[in-house]
């Protein structure tokens, strides 16, 4: 990921600060002149397109600097040399050499080599030239450097060193990000623009890892990954694995768990291991292949049942030949035990037989490798039941790593407790996809980067520090989460809630350049936020409301609205960015789009149908039509982007499901076509009901219009016959004042309906709107209730008995003396969260003082029992104290203590999780009519607030419940 990183500064290196103000991370687009926001303050050995007296150069006028290796350092160092040399010629349109002596005609030089192997930086570093003291003993540690007068003839030179073989791969890889290549050059098609020149700032820059492992789960790869790799590479072989390997040394990873679903990494192809090896990748195995035994392997050659307890004697065989396949190649050793196929190993928490199993595990490894088991790196997966072994006390030799899993949803389980500490640490794996209740989710891309950081900050603060794994199902469409996953893994502190909104535009700066940056920016975040608050596999036809708050309409002009912008913006991206950029950003908006419309359309299939409605048919027509775009939008991306490299990636099921596990194939949504009789026939809808009326025996009543938040409705005059017809509408009312008086329909037409509050009467009237056409006359009730709310407050003004607001809107914000507020910028399904911190902050006593809390004013207009509906972030019980909990309390009265998991329940969870949201409900006693105080008050940390509303009333059926209030005085 394109940063700029906090540097270290050496001797004599603010004497050269002047200059260095000049420099800038460029950006991957020549011609584009960098944002302001994108300039370090201290920007040590950055890379820039302008030159200056002491710029470094990589290349200019045709020129690029000669590289000097040690043939004798790591293979994988001398790789990673080859791609420096291959893309700074695409950068530079000149192909560097490299050397393996020191040349006689040149005045600069790149030096790569590790500490360990390079003898040009052990010369440079016992000539004092180079500083070695925060790179000796540390892992994966780079330094990247310009020295002066390295060696005899040579000038200066830009050295990149690590302290070992990954750090000096990581210094190759982060030069080459900085210099405008993306890690996503070859798995998302973002070109390497050619430029005339590059320079590395004068000064010294050292980065190391906050994170010791980090890698991703290539998992539930059928059938998209499976056909592609399949149709490309002929398997899951050594030359599929080099591109995941590079991708993931690009961005600073160093880990693995293979894809396992019908495929053993090491049995599949021998040269896998080898080529990890080579490269610097660690290996795993997933959570329930213990000991490198893939899943399919048990398959292939196991005997007998996968059960210890009667067939012990077998599975030891099979395991010590994976500990010794493993040989002396670097490995985290998965140990434990679940049930074949990834499933509970018993009903019951059979601890002891479990850790008689990791104990001759251990021993298992101990005779293979002759030394003792916790000189081999070991993890144990805490995931779903495995947890609770955990929980009751198991025995966990202190040396292996204590793998805490989410619920696979993004919800973390549990972590340690803070300043917690065991020679194997803590690691937390995550999810970006899943095969499982309440539904699959693998399609394309619905994971808010801000709630990644929520959680894994969670996990930071917690000391989980020594795994952070996540399970990105086909790796593509992935992209920008893994960017973030990895980024943060690496250094968390780079990406603090202050920057946390600013990350879309850098990676999209990264991938497009920075003249359309903060536009992708934008557009990135805001189709996670959609995709994420209803996964496309959840949805249905009922989903959203068509009935109450205009919601359908709402959504589908939300992505429609962002799918045209995404047109746009790519109309105006240069020809050798459109593949990347049509994967990355266009698809899964308009995909996701398409998909919203479909279903929406099926939903006014249902109800027209139901209403007798002509339009109905008109609604199923739509339905196949959306449906075949989806499949034009698969044919799209597997045919024509990048020339049909990416055949079969978009092949995942996703329409029709209809429980946990995907339809074998797409399924439309079913549809009913009715017979329209010829003749005209006058029906009228409005909202709130699903109930119509045709003639004067039905009066149908609008919603009440209030001067705050409902000045204007609209209602639908409908043919439920062929032939066109006129119709009028006209009131009994001056104050009404409706769009189109008169008007001719085919099959339906909306009428909004004003209101003059100049006019209107005081307190709450009724007047009557009629619509109609010939012989038929349709009567609407049209109330209303017109009040003042005073402003000094800007209080958020009840609609029909309901308030609603978001919960980082509070009108004052009490901290406490350690604690403090903080928003969440994005994360939530309709606006930003707020939560506090510290997150290690010790639990509070409500309605204390000094207790962090949050205040709200709003104003209702009758006294009587309401409820208050706090909408909270799905998070788990992640300290294991019993629940996570907050208080809420009106006015004066004692606050209320809410437990967000009291339920523990899988029908509670599944619902929180497939709708992004935990709503909890308390009841209050307003006594009278006029503002009222609303208040949060903190009791744990980690209860992330996204939205409130009070109603005195129950709430009419929607997903994402009323629109938020109009707040008085406030513009």
């Amino acid at each position: 990921m394109m940063k700029q990183a906090r540097t270290r500064f050496t001797t004599g290196s603010l004497a050269r600060l002047f200059a260095l103000f000049f420099f800038a991370v460029p950006t991957a687009c020549a011609q584009t002149q960098v944002a302001d926001q994108t300039i370090s303050i201290l920007p040590e050995a950055q890379v820039s397109t302008q030159k200056s007296a002491e710029g470094f150069p990589l290349f200019e006028n045709g020129q690029a600097t000669t590289i000097l290796v040690d043939p004798d350092d790591d293979p994988g160092i001398l790789r990673a040399v080859r791609n420096l040399q291959a893309d700074l010629e695409k950068r530079g349109s000149a192909r560097p050499e490299i050397n393996t002596a020191i040349p006689k005609d040149t005045r600069n030089l790149i030096i790569v080599g590790s500490l360990a192997k390079s003898r040009w930086i052990a010369d440079l570093v016992a000539k004092g030239q180079l500083v070695d003291e925060d790179l000796t003993g540390e892992w994966e540690a780079f330094a990247q450097e310009v020295v002066e007068q390295p060696f005899e003839g040579i000038e200066r030179a830009l050295v990149i060193t690590g302290s070992d073989k990954r750090g000096t791969i990581f210094g190759v890889y982060d030069l080459l990000d900085r210099a405008g290549v993306s890690p996503w050059n070859w798995w998302a098609d973002v070109p390497i623009e050619p430029i005339k020149a590059l320079y590395v700032a004068p000064g010294r820059r050292m980065e190391k890892p906050a994170v010791k492992y980090r890698g991703i789960f290539l998992n539930d790869e059928n059938p998209a990954l499976l056909d592609w790799v399949n149709e490309k590479f002929g398997g899951f072989n050594h030359a599929f694995y080099e591109r995941v390997f590079e991708l993931l040394l690009r961005q600073k990873a160093n880990y693995i768990w293979p894809a396992m679903w019908g495929k053993a990494f090491y049995d599949d192809d021998p040269m896998n291991a080898v080529m990890a090896d080579e490269y610097g990748i660690v290996i795993g195995t997933s959570h329930h292949e213990p000991l490198g035994r893939a899943h399919v392997e048990w398959e292939r050659y196991g005997e007998g049942d996968w059960n210890y307890a009667t067939n012990k004697e077998t599975l030891q065989s099979f395991w010590r030949y994976g500990v010794e396949r493993i040989g002396t190649r670097e490995a985290i050793v998965t140990i434990g035990m679940r049930g074949d196929g990834d499933e509970a190993m018993s009903e019951d928490t059979a601890t002891g037989l479990l850790e008689e199993i990791v104990a001759d595990q251990r021993k298992i490894i101990e005779d293979v490798t002759g030394a003792p088991a916790e000189d081999t790196p070991q993890l144990w997966a805490l995931y779903k039941e495995v947890q609770d072994y955990y929980d009751k006390g198991m025995d966990v030799p202190g040396d292996v790593t204590l793998l805490f899993a989410d619920d696979n949803w993004g919800n973390i389980r549990r972590l340690p407790d803070p300043g917690s500490e065991r020679p194997g640490g803590y690691g937390v794996y995550y999810h970006f996809d899943y095969v499982g209740d309440p539904r699959n989710y693998k399609w394309i891309n619905t994971t808010q980067i801000e709630r990644v950081w929520e959680q894994m900050n969670l996990a930071d603060a917690y000391g989980a520090k020594q795994i952070w794994i996540v399970n990105v199902g086909d790796l593509k469409p992935m992209e920008f989460p893994i960017s973030f996953f990895l980024d943060m893994a690496w250094d968390p502190e780079d990406w603090p809630l202050e920057r946390l909104a600013d990350y879309p535009e850098t990676w999209a700066a990264e991938q497009f350049g920075a003249e359309h940056a903060a536009e992708i920016g934008e557009m990135l975040t805001a189709y996670t936020r959609f995709n994420a608050r209803r996964k496309p596999e959840l949805l249905e036809p009922g989903t959203y409301s068509l009935i109450n708050f205009n919601e359908a309409e709402r959504i589908v002009a939300e992505y429609d609205a962002l799918a045209a912008r995404a047109t746009s913006v790519g109309e105006r991206l240069p020809d050798a960015y459109q593949d990347a950029y049509k994967q990355l950003v266009w698809f899964p908006i308009h995909a996701a789009a398409n998909l919203n419309a479909l279903y929406v359309a099926a939903a006014k299939n249902r109800l027209y149908a139901k209403q007798g409605r002509a339009e109905a048919n008109a609604m199923a027509d739509k339905v196949d039509a959306l449906f075949e775009k989806d499949d034009e939008l698969t044919r799209f991306y597997h045919e024509d982007i990048a020339g049909g490299k990416w055949n079969h990636m978009m092949a995942q099921t996703h329409i029709g499901y209809t429980y946990w596990q995907q339809p074998e194939q797409d399924n439309k949504p079913e549809t009913m076509r009715i017979v329209v009789p010829e003749a005209a026939a006058l029906g009228v809808a409005v909202p709130g009901t699903e109930m119509i009326s045709t003639g004067a025996d039905t009066t149908l009543t609008l919603p009440v219009f209030e001067p705050y938040g409902r000045s204007g409705q609209a209602f639908d005059v409908f043919n439920r016959g062929q032939a066109p017809f006129a119709f009028e509408v006209m009131s009994d009312a001056d104050w009404i004042t409706v769009s189109a008086p008169e008007r001719n329909v085919s099959t339906q037409e909306p009428v909004t309906i004003a209101i003059d509050w100049s006019l209107a009467p005081e307190g709450r009237a009724v007047a009557t709107v009629w619509v109609e056409s010939g012989d038929t006359r349709i009567p609407l009730r049209v109330p209303t209730h017109k009040f003042s709310a005073p402003s000094d407050r800007q209080a958020f003004v009840e609609t029909d008995g309901i308030v609603s607001f978001a919960a980082s809107g509070a009108q004052a914000v009490s901290n406490g003396a350690d604690v403090s507020w903080q928003v969440i910028p994005n994360l939530g399904r309709t606006n930003d969260s707020i939560t506090v911190f510290p997150v290690t902050a010790e639990s509070q006593v409500p309605g204390m003082a000094g207790t962090p809390h949050l205040t709200y004013d709003i104003y209702v207009t009758e006294p009587g029992d309401y409820t208050v509906y706090t909408t909270v972030a799905p998070s788990l019980d992640f300290r294991g104290k019993g629940g996570l909990k907050y208080a809420v309390s009106v006015n004066d009265a004692a606050p209320q203590v809410v437990n967000i998991n009291v339920d523990a329940s899988q029908a509670a969870w599944e619902k929180a999780v497939a709708d992004y949201a935990n709503v909890q409900q308390t009841t209050h006693r307003i006594e009278a009519a006029g503002l009222q105080r609303v208040t949060l008050w903190m009791v744990d940390p980690g209860v992330v607030f996204k939205h409130v509303t009070v109603a005195r009333r129950p709430l009419p059926e929607s997903y994402l419940g009323p629109p938020p209030s109009v707040q008085a005085g406030k513009d």
